[in-house]
């Protein structure tokens, strides 16, 4: 298959995601070596989690069919340019490029807008609509001491 194949896809995930109402209209798709590892789409509604997008998604059924944490090597077709969240997961799974389809803008002119995010981190921690509030700073050091100490940890 060639690019425009898996961007098809991807397009065409969204487009059964609307009609079966499960989701928003994001369709993504994950390739590795000419090969599709992982294909999605948005399930936030059908599932009640907030965080099922359809990249999150793919990289997640892609990450298991490889049985890695690390997707170098991997390109991501996305029907949509990915919002914040799906953005860190693609750079955490440490996938190499992400070929978009439509741009954010076009998802915000149908109530899909996450402007209020970027804006949201660009304003100090107090400033912002969810505080973050300190409590047992110390303790929660332990953790990463306990790390820190452990000698077959799997970095990621």
């Amino acid at each position: 298959m060639e690019s425009t194949s898996f961007m098809q896809l991807a397009i065409d995930l969204a487009i059964e995601n609307v009609k079966q109402g499960k989701g928003g209209p994001f369709g993504a798709v994950v390739v590795k070596e000419g090969k599709i590892v992982g294909q999605a789409a948005n399930s936030v509604t059908s599932t009640n989690d907030p965080t099922a997008h359809a990249e999150v998604n793919a990289i997640r059924q892609a990450c298991a069919h490889l049985k890695t944490f690390d997707l170098s090597g991997c390109e991501l077709y996305a029907s949509c340019e990915p919002c914040p969240m799906c953005l860190a997961a693609i750079y955490w799974a440490r996938i190499d490029k992400v070929y978009v389809s439509a741009t954010k803008y076009d998802a915000a002119e149908v109530g899909f807008d996450d402007a209020f995010i970027y804006e949201e981190f660009a304003l100090p921690k107090e400033n912002r609509k969810v505080l973050q509030v300190p409590l047992l700073v110390q303790e929660g050091k332990a953790p990463f001491k306990a790390w820190k100490q452990k000698t077959d940890k799997i970095p990621y």
